[in-house]
């Protein structure tokens, strides 16, 4: 028997993002945004993310990219965390924002830039501290 599309997607969620933000999220859960909690756990998470057709490296490069589109800087940055997580470089990182650049344009992946240098240095990367060589 296959499992819940919700399990495997809180156990999905869990593996990408850490236990520590997905217990923030639940904890921040009200009744107000728990059809939208259920909706990305299962869909996103239990129905996508887990899915064998793309390893998470690339299903991380595929968000980035849709995300600095999108302008959506707040989920980018948790993004950029679970690349890191997924196995993705800052060189990775940096080369999928800059290809984005040509797609989605350059003020698009200017703020992405910004973002995920901040994540990153927060992460400890070396190329992203101010000064450093790469």
């Amino acid at each position: 028997m296959s499992e819940d599309p919700y399990e495997t997607g809180m156990r999905v969620r869990r593996e990408v993002l850490g236990d520590a933000h997905v217990d923030r999220a639940v904890a921040r859960t009200t009744e107000f945004s728990r059809p939208f909690q259920d909706y990305i756990t299962r869909g996103a998470w239990g129905s996508v993310w887990s899915r064998d057709g793309l390893d998470r490296k690339t299903r991380s490069c595929v968000t980035l990219a849709a995300l600095t589109a999108l302008h959506a800087h707040d989920e980018l940055a948790m993004h950029v965390r679970a690349a890191v997580h997924n196995g993705l470089t800052a060189q990775e990182i940096s080369e999928v924002l800059l290809h984005t650049a040509v797609y989605a344009g350059a003020p698009a992946a200017n703020a992405a830039f910004a973002v995920a240098q901040r994540v990153l240095a927060e992460l400890g990367e070396p190329a992203a501290q101010e000064g450093g060589d790469g």
